[in-house]
């Protein structure tokens, strides 16, 4: 009793060799898809809040804190409506150091805090009050 090109054991007629691999194929189907496009799903989620919409370059420098060793406090980042535009305020690495705002293209538009003073540079001193719609789009979770 050898197996035909089917897989059957050579007694077990064609047709019912066939029925028998159409109904496994479509159980296969049935459990196989299901669990591949969860899977799919899985590997394309994003991490818990970040923002699927911030722009590629606000991305790779979230990448790039990821690729740094963990600053203490952990670093953050935060998305606001500043002048009715979208900018992402980057927290820096503890004491003294500014903490920096990005436009959608990554241009620095200021320091709206930090450094030696806490006050930043001066350059958006109108931050906290112009500010709307504040979200943390991602934080270090390491």
């Amino acid at each position: 009793m050898g197996l035909n090109n089917l897989g059957c054991m050579q007694p077990v007629s064609p047709v019912v060799c066939q029925g028998i691999k159409q109904t496994i194929s479509s159980m296969s189907i049935k459990i196989i898809l299901p669990l591949l496009f969860s899977i799919s799903f899985a590997a394309c989620k994003k991490q818990p809040g970040l923002s699927s919409f911030a722009p590629s370059c606000i991305l790779n420098k979230i990448d790039e804190l990821k690729n740094k060793p963990r600053q203490n406090p952990p670093a953050e980042v935060y998305e606001y409506n500043y002048l009715n535009k979208k900018a992402y305020y980057f927290t820096s690495d503890c004491c003294d150091q500014y903490n920096f705002l990005y436009d959608n293209n990554c241009n620095v538009i200021c320091a709206p805090d930090g450094g030696l003073t806490g006050g930043g540079d001066g350059k958006c001193a109108d931050f906290n009050e112009a500010k709307r719609e504040g979200k943390l789009i991602w934080k270090d979770q390491r």
